[in-house]
């Protein structure tokens, strides 16, 4: 195993274990068998070294993600989804706080890459005519309710944590960016951003040969702002 590898292995272990959330140099250079100055040589700063175990921490979580087979219902994934990153939040929560804290200077690559994948599971959604408003919108207001509500139970003692309150939220606010099942009697005309929003994503998958590139860019500057909710 090479410095780099040792040191991500040894931070990582030890963050993991900690009873304050943080690791110091000393330790993690005592861990892998090197000399701090070998850390600040391969990661710059703290912050750095603090960000790139972050990112180690969460690569398994994010590979899965990656490899993982859409199902057949994009609703169902995104339920899942969010159950999936409450529970890694559970299982590491001194990786997960520090992958969200606003304290480190160079932020994790993780985060950016966990926001991209579930702006590709909205997408998918959209496509399928579920969504009410665009994928980027709507993967914003998921990564804040999700990761509030994630970070609201590691905030709490284990023996005081409410097991139902993620489930709860989540059934609180995906319905807001989704329409309801098919045939629901509560079903409503679809709105202008509704239909906005399916047909900007049905065009991202399969776009039509019959406009020009200048076309299908007005087009779907148009859409994107009948999609997009406007403040008043």
């Amino acid at each position: 195993m090479d410095n780099r590898s040792a040191i991500l292995t040894a931070a990582t272990e030890l963050l993991e274990t900690s009873t304050t959330g943080d690791i110091s140099t000393r330790a993690v250079g005592e861990r892998a068998g090197v000399q701090q100055p070998v850390i600040y040589r391969l990661f710059g700063d703290k912050d750095s070294l603090l960000a790139a175990v972050a990112d180690h921490g969460f690569a398994e979580y994010l590979a899965a993600k990656r490899a993982a087979q859409p199902g057949p219902d994009p609703v169902a994934d995104l339920h899942r989804g969010w159950d999936d990153h409450t529970r890694f939040a559970l299982d590491h929560p001194n990786v997960y706080r520090l992958m969200y804290t606003p304290r480190l200077t160079s932020p994790p690559q993780a985060v950016r890459e966990a926001h991209g994948l579930l702006r590709g599971a909205l997408e998918r959604v959209a496509r399928a005519g579920r969504l009410t408003t665009d994928p980027d919108h709507a993967a914003d207001i998921v990564t804040a309710a999700n990761t509030g509500v994630a970070l609201s139970l590691l905030n709490r003692p284990p023996a005081d944590r409410d097991p139902e309150l993620s489930a709860r939220v989540r059934d609180i606010v995906l319905p807001g960016i989704l329409t309801p099942e098919p045939g629901a009697s509560t079903a409503a005309a679809p709105s202008v951003a509704h239909v906005a929003t399916t047909l900007s994503a049905l065009l991202r998958s399969d776009q039509p040969t019959t406009f020009s590139p200048a076309e299908l860019a007005l087009l779907t500057e148009w859409l994107t702002h009948l999609a997009t909710p406007k403040e008043h």
